[in-house]
């Protein structure tokens, strides 16, 4: 399961050397939220014209919107390992969503570095609330063994579909809901798993802490609790209707329930995580945290077409092409807002090229930390902080599902390939997105040079990974 990285193909990577920040100031607490399938353009602040986001918007007013961020994939597991070790995927340890049996997801390798174990070391207080899927209780991926002190909620991206689960995770304890038995909805799942965090939160302010928040919404099932129904219900007609799974030997264990207001329910899903954001914002505020707390919001990749979603009614991808699994901006582009008090100017906004394999790093350099060993981000502290900004090379991502994809940015450039796995040389895409957002001209053929370089690129970044083996291993020629 080990997936060490040979130090032949370590040259295209970026060398972490903080510049150590004061000393006299003490380390902010971290609140990193991530949403599930949440489109770039599903928040009023992002271009939402048929509900609102007040409370996510108002990170955005008081900090900064950036509108060239990515995800770590297309898809959750993989997004997420690259998240917590600062890799993208042609070298981070998970690169796609790999059961692991009884329950969960491949595990992340035990010599994995994480955002959480770097932060632990400082003395920062860990805790992981929502949806893990970086491997099942007492594996190497298990949070507690990734750096997470406290975890509370599914283990299982698969499980994480439902609503009214049967059980969550409590470090390694599994929490029964007997309330949820047979078709009962007696406890929404994500009701528990924020009271959580607010406790957490509460519980660990006389320390640093640093709080993720990975929420399951509005991921798949569209459910969400009546009082936020009736505000939605009958302003989106026509409806759109799902048939799901609602009994028998599947139900709740991965398959999605019925909605016949699915229209409703994803506007109401998004104003519930909207209003658990402001409950986030104001615990903060009465803890009298909110000062010396960066708070970041974004999504783990596109909006998803499962479960009676239906993306394109809402506009959830503004001008951008492509939904979840898809390579092209609408799979992988996220909205990021990032709030500091005293640091980042309020309502500014910032086009910096990034990707969540930044993440780490701007971690690190705001806790004046050195990252051992050599990974693919670059820390964006400076642009937070209105400086020089040094800029990637290039981003890249590899998708081994649906024939098998890669993505390469470089500059306003963006190539894409499909069918990898069969055809590595039958076609390529290269769109300008300064001038095409919406990829829909393919300048390949009259770009020769340009496609060459993006090409080589695309050989750096990948390393071979014996669990999760790509067929065409970079056969461009």
């Amino acid at each position: 399961m080990k997936n060490k990285i040979p130090i032949a193909f370590c040259a295209s990577y970026a060398l972490i050397s903080c510049v150590p920040a004061n000393k006299e100031e003490p380390l902010p607490n971290i609140v990193y939220i991530l949403a599930d399938d949440l489109g770039y353009g599903d928040l009023s602040c992002y271009g939402q014209q048929k509900f609102s986001t007040p409370n996510i918007d108002r990170i955005a007013s008081e900090g900064m919107l950036f509108t060239q961020h990515y995800t770590g994939s297309t898809v959750s597991a993989p997004s997420r390992s690259s998240l917590m070790t600062g890799l993208h995927t042609g070298h981070t340890p998970i690169r796609g969503n790999k059961r692991w049996e009884p329950e969960g997801q491949w595990p992340l390798p035990s010599d994995s570095y994480t955002v959480a174990e770097m932060l632990k070391a400082l003395g920062y207080s860990t805790g992981a609330f929502g949806k893990w899927g970086l491997g099942y209780i007492d594996t190497e991926g298990d949070p507690n063994a990734q750096g997470i002190d406290v975890f509370f909620g599914y283990n299982c991206q698969g499980l994480a579909h439902n609503y009214y689960p049967d059980h969550l995770w409590h470090n390694h304890e599994k929490i029964l809901l007997t309330e949820n038995d047979s078709s009962k909805t007696g406890i929404y799942g994500p009701d528990l798993i924020h009271n959580a965090a607010l406790d957490f939160m509460g519980s660990h302010s006389d320390k640093p802490f640093f709080l993720f928040y990975p929420t399951t919404i509005p991921h798949a099932e569209l459910f969400a609790k009546e009082e936020y129904m009736k505000l939605f219900r009958g302003k989106f007609d026509p409806e759109k209707s799902y048939k799901g799974v609602d009994d028998g030997p599947s139900f709740r264990l991965g398959p999605y329930g019925s909605q016949p207001e699915s229209h409703a329910a994803f506007a109401a899903m998004v104003s519930e995580l909207d209003d658990y954001v402001g409950e986030l914002l104001s615990k903060l505020k009465e803890l009298d945290l909110e000062k010396n707390t960066i708070v970041i919001f974004v999504s783990d990749n596109g909006p998803h077409l499962e479960g009676g979603a239906d993306p394109d009614y809402f506009n959830s991808n503004s001008d951008l092409k492509g939904y979840k699994r898809d390579m092209y901006e609408g799979g992988i582009r996220t909205p990021m807002l990032v709030k500091w008090p005293g640091k980042v100017i309020a309502g500014s906004t910032s086009d910096h090229i990034s990707a969540f394999w930044d993440i780490l790093p701007t971690f690190a350099e705001i806790t004046s930390t050195e990252v051992p060993g050599e990974i693919d981000g670059i820390s964006f502290l400076p642009e937070l902080l209105g400086k020089q900004q040094k800029q990637h090379e290039y981003l890249y991502w590899e998708f081994h599902e649906q024939g098998g994809k890669v993505a390469l940015r470089m500059g306003k450039w963006k190539l894409v390939k499909l069918n990898m796995d069969k055809y590595p040389q039958e076609k390529t895409e290269l769109y300008n997105l300064s001038t095409d957002i919406g990829e829909t001209v393919n300048l390949a053929e009259s770009n020769p040079d340009i496609v060459k370089k993006m090409e080589e690129y695309i050989r750096q970044a990948h390393t071979p990974s014996e669990d999760f083996p790509f067929a065409f291993e970079i056969q461009i020629k």
